[in-house]
């Protein structure tokens, strides 16, 4: 069934439980003038495809997969008007499972994290966006965060290119560290460049930078916070500058963060809560990086694990695993508020949003 071109392409990515109520990753079409969904359909069939990343040409998609050896990355070509993705090739990990991948500014770089393992994987692209195989396999090492039942082992967790696309930035939620490596783009080997440490039992998850590259943002899953670091230009390192919660005051349940994004514009900073099931918004002060709180609005669905911006900044769609839903929100252009719309879409344990025009 071709898709209306009058409309956002989104690629979802999904875990595939046994029951196979999700079969890989699914195309869903926003409106841009409603925020209203068109019905999902199957993209591709492929195994736990849980994080998905964009080739900035438009035509190629990356996602996690399944390998005899354990993890693997794979590459699809983009067919917009049909809404479909066709395999062009699949690289072995060479080591643990994947659970995010990242797509350095040239395209010839892409990394792989591995939680379960405490590894970082980085992989060759050749120009057809086809990969090559495994080119660097690093283990994160280091003494381990306070909470034993999640810091019980080194746990990678996401990859963030510097703008200046020097350094690729790796948030181990086991070891409450940030770890920096230099790229070499001719051979795509990274090597370790400096380690900054999170505030012991903060757990960090993923991370953004400011378009200038000045500024790091970093959720932290097991405290419920956001930090923002001082980022050197000339050397890449980080200093501490702020920590935020992204939890109303006085809220005494669980929770863990997930996903976090800096709005196209660079005013606002949008993160999930997992527990409370909410999105919270922050205002981001240009000058000095600090954010202050806009408000924090439900998820509209249960364990929001991912969410996305438009290009434009206009539309937040957010991924709820735990409802099976994508939902959507108008975002205001002078706040950042968010607006629910009221439309949904039906992805079982849905997990990413990737619009397909280029980006993680």
């Amino acid at each position: 069934m071709l898709l209306p071109l009058a409309s956002l392409l989104i690629f979802a990515g999904t875990y595939t439980p046994k029951d196979g109520a999700s079969q890989g990753i699914y195309a869903v079409r926003l409106d841009p003038a409603t925020g209203a969904f068109r019905t999902p359909v199957l993209a591709a069939a492929t195994p736990n495809p849980t994080f998905l990343a964009a080739h900035p040409n438009g035509r190629v998609l990356y996602a996690l997969g399944e390998s005899p050896t354990g993890g693997a990355a794979a590459s699809f070509t983009i067919d917009a008007p049909a809404g479909t993705l066709a395999l062009l090739n699949k690289e072995a990990s060479g080591g643990g499972g994947f659970c995010y991948l990242g797509l350095d500014a040239t395209a010839r770089v892409l990394v792989g994290i591995s939680y379960g393992s405490g590894q970082v994987s980085s992989f060759p692209v050749d120009p057809d966006g086809r990969l090559g195989p495994v080119a660097s396999l690093l283990p994160t090492a280091g003494k381990l965060g306070p909470n034993r039942a999640r810091q019980d082992a080194p746990h990678a967790h996401s990859a963030t290119f510097s703008p200046d696309n020097r350094f690729v930035y790796v948030c181990d939620l086991g070891l409450d560290q940030v770890l920096r490596y230099r790229i070499d783009h001719a051979s795509a080997r990274l090597t370790l460049d400096g380690v900054t440490a999170a505030a012991p039992g903060a757990g960090p998850r993923h991370s953004k930078f400011s378009a200038d590259g000045r500024f790091f943002y970093v959720i932290n899953e097991l405290d419920s916070t956001i930090a923002t670091y001082d980022c050197d230009p000339a050397t890449g390192s980080l200093t501490p500058l702020q920590t935020i919660s992204t939890l109303p005051a006085g809220f005494r349940g669980e929770n863990i963060c997930a996903e976090i994004r800096v709005h196209p514009g660079g005013r606002f900073v949008y993160g999930s809560n997992r527990g409370h099931d909410s999105l919270a918004v922050f205002s981001r002060d240009a000058a000095t990086g600090r954010l202050t709180l806009v408000e924090i609005v439900p998820s509209g669905g249960s364990h929001p694990r991912n969410f996305n911006l438009t290009p434009e900044g206009g539309w937040l769609v957010c991924a709820n695993r735990g409802s099976d839903n994508l939902v959507s929100f108008k975002v205001d252009p002078g706040t950042g508020r968010l607006t629910a719309t009221g439309h949904t879409a039906t992805v079982p344990k849905a997990v990413c949003v990737l619009f397909a025009v280029g980006g993680n």
